[in-house]
């Protein structure tokens, strides 16, 4: 992973992979996490991505992601090499992750970059995601408070998590009449496969890339870090992984190209799914969760693999 990418409107020069490290901590405990932190470091990967919940979910794994990434980064000494994303900004998920109704107002951000800063053990955050959008402020508003936080040399950089399009939208118009600093980063959810309504079902606010969001992304040229990026294993395990939320009639059939062009190219399937998202003409930085260090590796071999815009196509259109 010897090329960088330069996220467009910053000086972040990123590697082409991220490693999400949502489990970091909780289903990967500190042992495990170093020896998958120092893969990626050794594969030329310098970039992450945790956030202010991960892993409320688990008995105790509140902000395990982002302690286990401040150990990594203490550990290895290479904090100056890498580029660090967090998010904050999440709703409330009842007493696991208890939120006032607010979850973007001033102070609740502060709190939630403090405690980040604290985890990590860091003193600025590169790249800075609200995690959800909140419809009920004007976006001007929320531009306002986080470039207050720039200001202030917390954050670097900003990004969105789960936000429209149209709400991106206003958010970098305001910003840029204004002088101020815009959304550079989009994160929603997407891979090659199509979506079932099961992905909505445990939570309404998940945001997945249109083929009208990708065309509005491609005319801007604003970059896209996309999570779930694999399709949850449905690409690596022939349609065995993620069937409620991925498998269908589309999906199969985008399955089965991909499976012939691996063929093709001597790659696999999975690896034909990722390059889909990083041979576009855009800057797409797919999200990489895997907990396993062969599905780590695997991933990582993506990035030798060229897709000029017909085989894009062809991939999910079939044509």
């Amino acid at each position: 992973m010897g090329k960088r990418l330069v996220i467009p409107d910053t000086d972040l020069e990123v590697s082409p992979l991220c490693y999400g490290l949502a489990t970091f901590g909780t289903v990967i405990g500190q042992p495990e996490a170093d020896r998958l932190y120092e893969a990626f470091r050794a594969a030329g990967g310098n970039f992450f991505d945790t956030a202010h919940c991960y892993a409320f979910w688990v008995d105790g794994g509140l902000g395990a992601s982002e302690r286990t990434l401040g150990n990594c980064l203490r550990r290895c000494h290479d904090r100056k090499e890498v580029v660090i994303s967090t998010k904050g900004g999440y709703f409330s998920a009842g007493a696991r992750y208890p939120r006032p109704d607010r979850y973007i107002a001033p102070a609740t951000i502060a709190s939630d970059i403090d405690e980040s800063l604290e985890r990590m053990g860091i003193d600025r955050i590169d790249l800075y995601y609200l995690h959800r959008d909140d419809p009920r402020l004007p976006a001007g508003e929320i531009v306002e408070m986080l470039n207050a936080e720039i200001a202030r040399g917390r954050i670097r950089h900003l990004g969105a998590s789960n936000w429209s399009t149209e709400r991106i939208a206003q958010a970098n118009e305001y910003a840029a009449a204004r002088g101020l600093r815009g959304f550079v980063v989009s994160q929603p959810q997407w891979n090659l496969a199509h979506p079932n309504p099961a992905l909505w079902q445990a939570d309404a606010t998940i945001k997945a890339l249109s083929d009208r969001d990708v065309q509005w992304h491609a005319a801007r040229r604003l970059a896209v870090m996309a999570y779930s990026s694999t399709a949850c294993g449905y690409f690596a395990t022939d349609g065995k992984s993620a069937k409620e939320t991925f498998d269908n009639p589309v999906s199969r059939g985008r399955l089965e190209r991909a499976k012939e062009l691996a063929r093709r190219l001597g790659c696999t399937p999975n690896q034909i799914a990722l390059a889909y998202l990083m041979n576009h003409d855009f800057p797409v930085i797919p999200i990489l969760g895997t907990t396993k260090l062969p599905h780590l590796q695997d991933g990582l071999g993506a990035q030798a693999v060229r897709l000029d815009a017909r085989q894009v196509r062809w991939l999910r259109d079939g044509a």
